[in-house]
């Protein structure tokens, strides 16, 4: 089988040369050598993993990127690409002597085309300025995580990042059109084209999710979208999040596909109201569904009568409902600052992004009820629950010894849960180092090593990310050895 291949290890470097030759590619003002200047960047959003990079730096072009890649493969140096660092799964976590190329500072867009609905941004681009280029023409750009104010499109692209909307308009590379990218090689290539179903392999569609493992993007063609002429959002709780769950099937049974429906249990509830005090979520309800309906006026009108028929008849408390863009904002704040907002109702929490069925909502929640039960740790679920893709926060102390040990065996557990309910171990936050062991669990070695031919076509020195995305021999060997463990015992692991 072809494992994770890691890069030569070559202690004892002297990086000296090196520095000379980034900071006449790059300039001296684009290279962050000093080791207290280094401590930004050691990890990305998922802060409880850390290490600290070798070398820092910041290109501004393409050409640049290519010739700070160039570097490291000539002189057998991995690298990590990193975009704003709101990642949540590892993926731009620096590995041992390493280079962290960092695109910050590409923040330019580069092209608006309205007549043909496309913007042309670079990486460092925030997810939320390309909304806010094309709101006065009535355009919008669909995919919208949560941390949309500061995440970045490269960062979006390399994740294959969703957020509310992707149940009805689809995550990033639905959005995706075209690619420049310099490849592991420092070669500078462009995949897709300005159209749509351009002919030849879909490369746009394997780099885009990619994780950094098969270069870096420099430039990103998106496609934008008009304003619906009639947006609703409706806000039902009800007395169980089992109940939610059921809501959200007896809408999509009903042929009814909202722009986005979310859910979220009493503990997050609580939390948001402590922090953004909406004034709008009910801290009584141990579940609350949000809506947003849009499209023509008199297609909303129907389906909004329809939804909350449907949340009636399983039992809701109450129905709230805004058209006025004000209250419908008002109403989203709240769901929009929920991880945010679990930082204030414990220490630390550790994030999980697992996907089940729609048909399995009730079930898979009502098994990390238990499983939050038996192991201690409280569980905040808020997730994006037209398609399934839970967002659970495991809360804990990590000042309290082990403790963050256990709970990482906890979120494990929540993924293998997601996998035997027929679903994944990502929705939108990628697999990166956290998630790599449990690959696993979802795919057999034949799986795994197709995969790994793509993986080495582009990056055959294995300098791209290493270590991320794939097991690596060490987890591999574990995973082999904890099944002969199993088989053993007469159990089943998985």
């Amino acid at each position: 089988m072809l494992l994770n291949r890691q890069p030569p290890q070559q202690s004892g470097r002297d990086w000296k040369p090196i520095i000379q030759q980034f900071d006449r590619a790059i300039g001296k003002d684009g290279v962050i050598r000093r080791k207290d200047e280094l401590l930004t960047y050691e990890c990305d959003g998922l802060s409880c993993y850390r290490q600290r990079p070798a070398l820092v730096v910041l290109p501004r072009t393409t050409e640049e990127v290519a010739a700070a890649v160039k570097i490291c493969h000539d002189n057998d140096i991995p690298w990590v690409a990193r975009g704003a660092g709101t990642g949540l799964s590892g993926g731009a976590l620096p590995v041992e002597d390493c280079v962290l190329i960092v695109t910050a500072r590409m923040r330019r867009i580069l092209k608006v085309d309205l007549e043909n609905q496309r913007v042309v941004v670079q990486p460092g681009v925030i997810n939320n300025w390309v909304t806010q280029t094309v709101s006065g023409a009535g355009f919008y750009y669909a995919p919208d995580p949560s941390s949309q104010i500061i995440c970045s499109i490269g960062g979006n692209v390399a994740e294959n990042s969703g957020g509310v909307h992707c149940l009805k308009y689809g995550v990033t590379t639905n959005h995706v059109l075209a690619l420049k990218i310099v490849t592991p090689e420092g070669e500078i290539v462009d995949l897709g084209g300005y159209v749509p179903e351009m002919p030849g392999y879909d490369l746009t569609g394997v780099f885009v999710g990619s994780e950094g493992t098969l270069g870096i993007a420099t430039e990103v063609t998106l496609r934008i979208l008009k304003v619906p002429e009639s947006i609703c959002v409706l806000l039902a709780d009800f007395n169980s999040i089992e109940a939610a769950g059921a809501a959200v099937a007896g809408i999509i049974g009903a042929g009814i596909i909202p722009g986005g429906m979310e859910i979220m249990d009493n503990l997050s509830i609580n939390a948001v109201e402590d922090v953004v005090a909406t004034g709008c979520y009910p801290r009584d309800a141990e579940a609350l569904l949000l809506v947003e309906l849009d499209g023509l006026q008199v297609e909303v009108d129907a389906n909004k009568r329809r939804v909350m028929e449907i949340c009636r008849e399983i039992g809701a408390r109450s129905i709230t409902s805004a058209n006025d863009a004000e209250t419908r904002l008002k109403l989203w704040k709240g769901r929009k600052a929920a991880f945010a907002a679990a930082g204030k109702v414990s220490p630390n929490y550790f994030v999980q992004d697992g996907v089940i069925p729609r048909t399995k909502l009730a079930s898979v929640l009502k098994a990390i009820e238990e499983l939050s039960e038996r192991s201690g740790y409280k569980i905040a679920n808020v997730f994006h629950a037209g398609d399934g893709n839970l967002h659970p926060l495991i809360l804990y102390d990590e000042s309290v010894e082990g403790a963050f040990e256990e709970v990482e065996k906890v979120g494990g557990e929540i993924l293998k849960l997601c996998v035997k309910a027929g679903g994944s171990i990502s929705g939108e936050h990628g697999i990166g180092s956290d998630k790599s062991c449990y690959m696993f669990d979802m795919f057999n070695e034949v799986d795994l090593e197709t995969m790994q031919y793509v993986r080495q076509v582009f990056n055959a020195k294995g300098l791209a990310n290493p270590g991320k995305l794939f097991p690596t021999p060490r987890t591999c060997g574990e995973a082999a050895n904890a099944r002969k463990t199993a088989e053993f015992k007469g159990a089943q692991l998985f």
